[in-house]
């Protein structure tokens, strides 16, 4: 009975048991992720096991629960809301700003539910009661970040499934420094930490990340982060337009840092030249600091060039680079009457060296030369604005200080002048000027009778002296021999060694004296001898090699002073004073006559006789014949206004500058019989308009009348009918510049452009404005005025901010030193700029030659920023240059080869 009875109990108590672990496995509800994604289901985790297994695997666990697995051991987590372990589900769930953190790998999203026995994690986004997703998973590991709708990562294998993925990665673009593409995929497979591959990919630079103005569809990819992506089937897509644009395949380049590729050419056809490929090349880096670019055109008709370009930088040391274009023209076909074949080159170097690098020694360099006719028949559009460029000029040099006293300044300098207008002629073929080199040498200043560090006093005490020299050798030649032997035939070599010695000293507290004398000694190393060849009836001259040398040395005087005028008109007026400060300067000076050096030599046979010095012809000349004695008279003036201030806060007046310098010259010659008053030689300058306009103005006035050979005579013009000064010559430039910037209020804080260190003024031959053009370059995305892109999208409806800027330049110069009263120049430049909203610009550049009666080269620019595209159109509507270009592409370097432009080349004459 009692027996029966303990077994009905232990059954009880066992159905009781039994009873109550189903009643807790019950309460063990799994966690519902208020995660949802757009049109792609991803499955949370494996589907629950059944429940005899999951018993059998609770009594593992029991013997296990002690030691927990290794992967808790190292991970961190946390979350705001709540975070919850399911023993039975071997899961871990995280809710709301999520974070999870293992050995290099970081995960933060929504939610985030961990599997702590496969090593598995799943995250998602929240969605909250507007209907509105936040908190999108971030998940990043070593340096690569993903940011995806939802994301399944295997810690163990390292492999994940993302849903919706978004990254972003820089890549090269070139000289404009690193440019970012976004990778977008609806479905992504990581395979290793190297190695993604993509499913219904969007590849982009656009800057609006949620709707791109412009994508390209990939269907399959291989993504390599930092390196490359390879794709299948894959085409444009504008505005989510499908275009046409296709490609079977595209390997996008994604490599951070310089790395060698093909550059992509551009074609067209030119009635002159035939189809051709333009500016196909290849880039290498080379190095840390410097790389190369070569590149070349190809037309059909034969005509070819190439160029090789190259640019180096090595912080707190030296930058620059190297240009090198050649080019091969072919006129019409061989065998017709206007064949023809040209070759043409351009050179351009530029070094800056940082003054840090050597405080004693400095090496710069600026080169631009080649032949004459490079830029006006080059087949690139961009070199047009060069064509108005008449000069080449170049320079290298290199100096060194040696600090010691007396200090020592020492340079070598090579430089190079180079004619592009077509003056050459048989009398003058010459365009081309070189020194190569010219040496340079000066020793400070030493006061002898005067101590170092004190006061100098009296005119002992100021006598100082000083000593250079400057040793050249000059050619001069023209482009056929220019860089061949030939071009050493007529070098001029020679050397100037001068010792100026000088003292100053107060006469009356109010003027200043100051004398001195120069001394001179002249070397060089071929001179000239003239004789009479009777047999042909004429003077020759023999060139006699080897050194010789002339000294020569002169005196001189002057006395100058400073007075001060002012006119008050009184405080309450506008213009309250007006300031005149002149200073006069008196001259003397005198040199005499070297006839030691001069012989006589006969003309003709009738045996007239002159008299010549064998260094003429020399670099620097033959010594002084006849004794010089004159008198100088300099009158400086500056004219200022005191205006009263708009803002009656200020209580001092402004200084506004009338006549920022207003200068009178000439001379009377003491040894002279007759005509001894020099022509007077006046210029001046100012600046008007708040600084906007500057005006430089010259001019020469002859107080002598002149002879029907146009020589001076003895006759004041006055005397011979004419006014008291007679006008020989004048020359006036006037320059303008406004922008709308000037007429609305200044921000407080205004970023300053950055200079191109490689923009070298060798290349635009001296000049910084583009009142000729600007140059096409397809890589240089200009907007109007020089302006960036600031805004996104339009002006407002009731917009009325139009940027603009106009520069306007005149010049004139008259001659009338023989009565032939003509302008020699008399033209008016200008061009500008208008933003008609930030994404609209147009400009145009023109010029009339009042002389010739015509325009010059005139260009107009049109140009519409489209989001990430920009489209321009460059007119030259006529003249000798006339042609005309479009562009339309990406602006994004990386992606630079999706273009299209089309183009007109000048008419060959």
């Amino acid at each position: 009975m009692q027996s029966n009875k303990r077994h009905v109990l232990f059954a009880l108590a066992l159905f009781a048991w039994v009873f109550q672990l189903r009643a807790q496995e019950d309460k063990v509800v799994p966690l519902t992720v208020p995660v949802e994604r757009d049109s792609i289901i991803a499955p949370l985790m494996p589907a629950p096991v059944p429940k005899d297994s999951v018993l059998r695997d609770s009594l593992r666990r029991d013997s296990l629960a002690q030691k927990p697995p290794l992967l808790l051991d190292q991970i961190k987590y946390k979350a705001k809301e709540y975070v919850k372990l399911s023993q039975k589900e071997n899961k871990i769930y995280l809710y709301d700003e999520a974070e999870i953190y293992y050995q290099d790998t970081e995960l933060k999203a929504g939610v985030i539910i961990m599997d702590y026995v496969k090593n598995e994690v799943y995250a998602g986004r929240l969605k909250d009661s507007l209907g509105n997703y936040t908190q999108l998973p971030y998940f990043k590991q070593g340096e690569n970040v993903v940011i995806p709708d939802s994301i399944r990562f295997n810690f163990d294998s390292q492999k994940a499934i993302i849903w919706n993925s978004r990254t972003e990665q820089q890549a090269n673009a070139g000289s404009l420094g690193s440019e970012s593409m976004k990778v977008y995929a609806e479905i992504t497979k990581k395979e290793n930490d190297s190695v993604y591959f993509l499913s219904e990919a969007k590849l982009t630079t656009a800057k609006d990340t949620l709707n791109p103005d412009y994508y390209i569809r990939v269907r399959k990819a291989k993504f390599v982060p930092k390196k490359k992506v390879i794709a299948g089937l894959s085409n444009i897509y504008i505005a989510d337009v499908p275009t046409p644009i296709a490609m079977p395949f595209a390997y996008f380049p994604l490599a951070v840092g310089r790395a060698a590729g093909v550059l992509m050419p551009s074609f067209g056809n030119d009635p002159n030249t035939g189809y051709f490929l333009q500016d196909m090349g290849y880039y290498v880096p080379l190095g840390e600091y410097a790389d190369l670019t070569l590149s070349g055109d190809f037309y059909t008709n034969g005509s070819y060039g190439f160029r090789a370009q190259s640019v180096y930088t090595k912080r707190y040391s030296y930058r620059g680079n190297f240009n090198f274009r050649y080019e091969n023209l072919v006129t019409s076909q061989k065998g017709f009457s206007d064949y023809s074949l040209r070759q043409s080159y351009n050179i351009q170097l530029s070094h800056s060296q940082d003054p840090k690098a050597s405080p004693n020694s400095r090496f710069s360099a600026s080169v631009n030369l080649g032949s004459s006719e490079y830029f006006r028949n080059s087949l690139q559009q961009r070199n047009l604005p060069n064509t108005q460029n008449n000069t080449l000029s170049s320079s290298i040099s290199y100096s060194k200080t040696f600090p010691a006293y007396p200090s020592v300044n020492m340079s070598v300098t090579a430089t190079h002048s180079q004619l592009t207008s077509p003056t050459a002629t048989e009398e003058n073929p010459d365009n081309v000027n070189l020194t190569l080199p010219t040496f340079q040498a000066s020793m400070e200043r030493i006061f002898p009778f005067a101590k170092r560090d004190g006061i100098k006093k009296g005119a002992l005490q100021n006598i100082n002296f000083q000593y250079d020299v400057n040793a050249q050798n000059r050619l001069t030649t023209n482009d056929e021999d220019f860089l061949t032997g030939r071009m050493f035939d007529n070098a001029r070599v020679g050397a100037r060694h001068r010792i100026p010695l000088s003292t100053n000293f107060k006469v009356a507290k109010h003027f200043s004296v100051t004398v001195g004398g120069n001394y001179e000694d002249v070397w060089t190393l071929e001179t000239f001898r003239r004789r009479y060849d009777a047999t042909l009836d004429r003077v020759v001259t023999d060139t006699i090699n080897g050194f010789d040398r002339y000294n020569q040395y002169n005196m001189s005087a002057s006395l100058g002073t400073t007075l001060y005028g002012t006119f008050d008109f009184g405080k309450d007026k506008k213009i309250q004073a007006i300031r005149h400060v002149m200073r006069p300067q008196l001259s003397y000076g005198y040199a005499p006559s070297f006839d030691q050096f001069y012989d006589e030599y006969f003309i003709n046979a009738e045996g007239d006789v002159d008299q010549f010095s064998r260094f003429e012809g020399t670099l620097n000349g033959a010594p002084r014949l006849g004794q010089s004695n004159n008198l100088s008279f300099a009158l400086n003036n500056v004219l200022e206004a005191k205006i009263r201030d708009k803002d009656s806060t200020k209580t001092e007046p402004k200084k506004v500058p009338l006549l920022s310098n207003l200068n009178f010259s000439t001379a009377y010659n003491l040894e002279a019989d007759s005509v001894r008053l020099s022509p007077i030689n006046m210029n001046g300058g100012t600046n008007i308009l708040d600084n906007k306009m500057s005006i430089n103005f010259a001019a020469g006035l002859d107080p002598y009348a002149i002879d029907n050979n146009g020589r001076r005579i003895n006759t004041l013009n006055i005397n011979n009918g004419g006014s008291l000064l007679r006008l020989t010559r004048a020359n006036v430039n006037v320059s303008y510049a406004i922008s709308s910037d000037m007429f609305g209020k200044k921000d407080e804080e205004e970023e300053e452009e950055e200079e191109n260190p490689f923009d070298y003024v060798a290349q635009s031959g001296g000049r910084t404005d583009d009142l000729f053009g600007r140059a096409d370059s397809f890589n240089d995305r200009p907007m109007a005025g020089g302006r960036e892109e600031e805004e996104e999208g339009e002006n407002p409806i009731y917009g009325t901010k139009i940027p603009w800027n106009f520069r306007l330049a005149y010049a004139a110069s008259y001659n009338n030193a023989n009565r032939q009263s003509e302008f020699g120049n008399h033209s008016l430049m200008f061009s500008g700029d208008i933003e008609l909203s930030p994404k609209w610009s147009v400009g145009g550049s023109s010029g009339y030659d009042f002389k010739n009666q015509g325009f010059t080269l005139t260009q107009l620019r049109f140009e519409r920023q489209l989001g990430s595209f920009s489209m321009r159109f460059n007119w030259t509507p006529f003249g000798q240059f006339k042609r005309w270009f479009f562009f339309i592409g990406i602006d994004a370097s990386i992606l630079s080869d999706l273009k299209w432009e089309n183009r007109s080349q000048q008419i060959r004459r």
